[in-house]
């Protein structure tokens, strides 16, 4: 039970509905922006309002964005025979951020997983294949997680893909740089191997 009330408690209860935001620090938060000055607080409410007023989805390729087609999908730079297909808007990030991938994405915006009652008409797949009939696409790169419903979605997309005439291609998975091979997990040596490449 909270020993504050009002709009104390009510804006540690919102934080605190936040990803990875616990008690502890849903009340840190919450001083925080009680003690800032009122023009920061105004400018992170207006934030919190432009981004679900100012954002929707691209329409190519199902990414948040301002504008649409968004900034990538507009870029007339990278290469267009190459989409990266990913599950959320934050590993599109993740990826863009190496600086070494300069093809298109894809966000499917979830993946499968029958359990939970999410099958191919829950994410954009329809879409995916749409596009993929509709444009000169020579390569589909896979980078969804290595999770048992990343894995279902990998293994559905690449028996859809590939009846296109399309290259489907699988980021590698394995030991991660720094680590050492005595700590790896059995599942991950074995795509460690499996992903094994010249040198």
């Amino acid at each position: 039970m909270s020993i504050y009330t009002g709009p104390i408690d009510q804006l540690i209860s919102r934080l605190k509905k936040l990803p990875g935001i616990g008690e502890k620090t849903a009340t840190r938060l919450a001083f925080y922006i009680l003690n800032s000055p009122r023009k920061e607080t105004e400018e992170l409410a207006k934030s919190l309002i432009d981004v679900k007023e100012k954002t929707s989805f691209c329409s190519v390729c199902f990414n948040f964005s301002d504008r649409d087609p968004c900034k990538i999908c507009q870029d007339n730079s990278r290469d267009s025979e190459t989409i990266c297909v990913v599950e959320e808007p934050a590993d599109f990030l993740a990826i863009e951020k190496t600086g070494n991938y300069k093809g298109k994405y894809h966000l499917l915006q979830g993946v499968l997983s029958p359990l939970d009652g999410i099958s191919p008409e829950e994410i954009r797949v329809k879409e995916l294949i749409d596009r993929l009939r509709n444009k000169d696409v020579k390569e589909v790169i896979i980078a969804t997680n290595p999770s048992v419903e990343g894995e279902a979605t990998a293994i559905y997309l690449a028996k859809l893909i590939k009846t296109l005439g399309i290259k489907v291609t699988r980021i590698a998975c394995g030991i991660p740089v720094g680590g050492d091979i005595e700590y790896a997990d059995e599942r991950t040596l074995s795509k460690s191997l499996e992903g094994r490449k010249d040198i």
